[in-house]
């Protein structure tokens, strides 16, 4: 038996962090957006003999093999013994399996890029073991479910929701998280994809970073009632509010300058967001007047960041990213699914 399974991760748009409990709950008109783009997670699943679990992880380019008596409760949940897999392993375990499988993984992200890559890949992975499994799928459980698993391994507070969706539903999306429910609206057009291809460069910059710390900093900082985070927090659930509605609305011209504004707000919130190297790219290029400025991917720090711009040459872009050392991803709004 084999299973195959592939989700889209994700580019934020603007409303990143207001996806964290209960943040979302506290500030009013929150609602985050996103699109699934074509870099994929993928999953593939093989029945075997072998009484435990085999791992090929083409992120870290290693194989992995463990006996079913290694894969014990403590050991995958409650220590740090399997480090690299224990993401992984802890979602078998939800479904009661540590033997007779073999699997295949890549999260379709350059590690520690901020694209939510690991948060695609879990779930991916949990829709291809319900087909594996013969276990009802709902969209909902899988998001809840995974998200709690990442919650417990990053161990700085909670993992926020948005990451997880693209993969399962494509398209461009704006999520909104209420009391006890997330609710997730298509807003896809093919006019939307285009322009947004159009006006929207994805770009490595080339430095890693670890997930989470600056999202963990932002949070501590709101509940201890720092000003200048609950304003800025506040001035992005504003802003958020404003491209949902103009992109509602198709005044998409209105949107690019609310996502580079979304940027510079993001920006303030704490000093590690974006760094010198980024920030001196961007300045170079905007001086021309074409580039609008700039949003960090996730939780920012290093990883990637899209570029905001007018339909300018793809071509003098990309000679000033390799001047800088950086590169450019491919930047594909996928369907809705």
């Amino acid at each position: 038996m084999q299973v195959t399974n592939t989700g889209s991760v994700r580019v934020d748009l603007v409303g990143g962090t207001l996806d964290i409990e209960p943040i979302n709950l506290i500030i009013k008109n929150v609602v985050t957006l996103n699109v699934a783009t074509g870099l994929k997670a993928s999953v593939k699943l093989t029945k075997t003999a072998f009484d435990g679990v085999e791992i090929h992880s083409a992120d870290y380019q290693k194989d992995y093999k463990y006996t079913s008596a290694e894969l014990t409760e403590d050991r995958v949940v409650y220590s740090k013994d399997f480090a690299e897999m224990s993401f992984v392993l802890q979602i078998l375990r939800l479904f009661g399996i540590n033997s007779h499988i073999k699997l295949e993984l890549s999260s379709g992200a350059p590690a520690g890029s901020g694209l939510g890559g690991s948060s695609a890949m879990g779930v991916t992975l949990y829709r291809a073991l319900c087909n594996f499994t013969g276990h009802n799928y709902d969209r909902h459980t899988a998001v809840l479910r995974v998200k709690a698993v990442e919650s417990r391994i990053l161990n700085q507070g909670m993992a926020g929701y948005q990451d997880y969706f693209p993969a399962l539903t494509g398209g461009i999306l704006a999520i909104k998280g209420i009391e006890g429910e997330i609710k997730v609206e298509q807003l896809y057009t093919d006019e939307l994809k285009e322009f947004l291809e159009k006006h929207l460069t994805l770009i490595s910059s080339g430095q890693s970073r670890q997930s989470g710390i600056n999202n963990w900093e932002v949070y501590k900082a709101f509940f201890d009632k720092k000003p200048e985070v609950v304003q800025g927090l506040t001035a992005i659930a504003d802003i958020s509010h404003q491209t949902y509605e103009a992109l509602k609305t198709k005044q998409w011209d209105k949107v690019l300058g609310l996502i580079a504004l979304e940027g510079l707000e993001r920006e303030k919130l704490f000093p590690g967001i974006t760094t010198d190297k980024i920030r001196q790219f961007t300045s170079e290029l905007k001086k021309d007047g074409n580039v609008l400025g700039l949003k960090m991917c996730g939780a920012g720090g290093g990883g990637c960041f899209i570029l905001v711009h007018k339909g300018i040459d793809r071509a003098v872009i990309e000679g000033k990213v390799k001047a800088h050392g950086m590169s450019i991803l491919p930047f594909v709004v996928e369907a809705p699914l």
